[in-house]
């Protein structure tokens, strides 16, 4: 029970990452917030956590927009009374040549994976700061590490969101929040299914290629990161980045 008496709150945790998350962070004790602009597969989340015995709330959430994040903030304190976690882990994947995207495409995926994270910082770390105590952990990635050809849209988003974990970080340690970022390979969801799709090549032929482990992650890899980041066993690691790639960046 890890996280026991603890509430969290999970965006985009109706399927892949985020639900794991979910389902592991019930299990340690956690109340659950899930939030996915999906709604059927939020609420099969929530189900499956109170079949086993947890509790969790669903809303109904586009990461992009102010009011959603009013409403999550105001939803989450009016049912549980806090909150202790942010995963920021909602995010879409664009795989393409920079002459060849569209300034749509560019504001599409920035009004999530950047604003979203920003939004989410903005509206619950005051929330967290006020009880003087709390756990943010923003989902980057590698490509905001490292470069690739046809992530320029999507290395800027994931850059972005390492550089304002850190400056949060140093903003919200005095009031004992704590700010990190976790950075996955490919882990076997549907984002990797699309690089497969783009790329030609099977997941198997990429976790072989791209990761000295030989594998693609799998969500449990990245749950079991975030849990620990989640948890008071963490209590003195803030601004930090939290690699998750099967050793494909120590090359």
């Amino acid at each position: 029970m890890r996280l026991e008496n603890k509430v969290a709150i999970i965006t985009g945790g109706g399927t892949g990452i985020g639900k794991e998350t979910a389902l592991l962070f019930a299990k340690e004790g956690a109340k659950i917030v899930i939030t996915d602009i999906n709604q059927e597969s939020g609420n099969q989340t929530v189900k499956d956590i109170q079949d086993s015995g947890g509790e969790a709330l669903y809303i109904r959430h586009d990461v992009s927009k102010e009011e959603d994040w009013k409403k999550v903030a105001d939803d989450t304190i009016k049912t549980f009374g806090k909150v202790d976690i942010l995963f920021n882990n909602a995010g879409i994947y664009i795989i393409k040549p920079v002459a060849e995207i569209e300034l749509e495409e560019w504001n599409r995926l920035m009004s999530i994976n950047v604003t979203g994270v920003f939004l989410g910082m903005k509206h619950i770390m005051p929330l967290m700061a006020k009880q003087n105590n709390g756990s943010v952990i923003n989902a980057s990635s590698i490509a905001g590490l490292t470069g690739a050809p046809g992530h320029v849209l999507y290395g800027a988003s994931k850059g972005a969101v390492r550089i304002m974990t850190k400056d949060a970080a140093m903003e919200y340690a005095p009031f004992g929040v704590r700010v990190n970022s976790i950075h996955p390979g490919y882990i076997d969801t549907g984002m990797a299914d699309y690089a497969s799709e783009v790329s030609g090549n099977s997941k198997e032929k990429l976790g072989k290629d791209l990761f000295p482990l030989g594998r693609l992650g799998s969500v449990k890899d990245v749950a079991n990161t975030v849990l620990f980041l989640a948890s008071d066993e963490s209590a003195f690691t803030t601004g930090s980045e939290f690699v998750i790639d099967g050793g494909a960046t120590a090359r």
